[in-house]
């Protein structure tokens, strides 16, 4: 299938515009957008761009759209951690829902409620058997699974079960009342004189996954790997890989990586073939989770 046509413009004020090159009246319309910080816009930016295009489409006489964002902006912001703050997740929804989209396809949401804050099915789709795939390849043997905290411990689970692998927690403590600082503290499974792989779904400013790296280093583990589907990062993020005691990181290709991120140590797979098989089976009306074998859904 061709790119659809679309004339995409900026106002003198920063506002933008677009137009669709042809007629999408009565189309079965799949409006791709992944919500990051580029050279040439920022997320919030991206994130407009997406719903006016969605905006457009609708009043194009659309047949049905679906929202493609294989990453989803604000995810993290999924619950009031503290008082007085948004759920910007579920704001995001709303916005897409009221542009006109009906369906969402997205790839490793940050937490899997994210999916019933949108009233559309949702496709939670996952890079996971990319990511396995690589690291069956290309990993040790003995490899020892690493989640960097508590909250990723069901979806490392999930890798080591994939991989016959043992499976290890970093306990980490975040800093109340400071955004981005982590300080990681404890690492309970065996590590020492073994390989292991941090999972991740996103590395933003690697504070995260840099700490966990640190303790499991110094608990005596032979090489520190990295694996996570969506490389943000953010602000020190590349300096603290480069200098961080992990010999890979693994990410796809759900963001993109600009020229002045690119380090050797990277390594960026394709999610492309998972995303063209979940627009395909939305198409056909056929499963989604069977493409996973419903591992996409636990």
């Amino acid at each position: 299938q061709q790119l659809g046509p679309v004339h995409l413009a900026e106002f003198a004020n920063g506002e933008l515009h677009c137009k669709y090159g042809e007629s999408i009246r009565g189309a079965d319309l799949f409006i791709f957008g992944s919500h990051s910080t580029t050279p040439e816009m920022s997320v919030n930016d991206a994130i407009m761009e997406h719903l006016i295009l969605v905006d457009a489409a609708r009043r194009a006489s659309a047949k049905r759209i679906t929202v493609v964002a294989p990453f989803y902006g604000y995810g993290r912001q999924d619950r009031k951690a503290e008082g007085r703050e948004p759920i910007t997740a579920k704001l995001l929804a709303n916005l897409f829902e009221v542009a006109g989209a009906k369906r969402i396809v997205s790839v490793d949401l940050h937490s899997g409620q994210i999916q019933g804050f949108f009233d559309g099915p949702v496709d939670h789709l996952t890079a996971m058997p990319v990511l396995v795939d690589w690291m069956a390849a290309n990993l040790p043997d003995d490899l020892v699974v690493v989640s960097p905290d508590a909250g990723r411990v069901k979806v490392a689970e999930r890798y080591a079960n994939q991989l016959h692998a043992d499976l290890a927690i970093v306990h980490k403590r975040r800093i109340k009342g400071a955004k981005n600082q982590v300080e990681a503290k404890e690492v309970v499974g065996e590590v020492e004189g073994r390989p292991c792989v941090l999972i991740d779904d996103m590395i933003d400013t690697a504070g995260t996954i840099v700490a966990a790296a640190e303790q499991l280093t110094e608990r005596g583990a032979s090489a520190v790997y990295c694996a996570a589907t969506h490389g943000v990062f953010s602000g020190p993020a590349i300096d603290r890989l480069k200098n961080a005691p992990i010999e890979k990181v693994v990410i796809t290709n759900t963001l993109p990586l600009p020229s002045d991120k690119h380090l050797d140590k990277i390594e960026v797979l394709s999610a492309a073939g998972i995303i063209a098989d979940a627009i395909d089976a939305v198409f056909e009306d056929n499963s989604v989770s069977e493409i996973f074998d419903g591992q996409n859904q636990s």
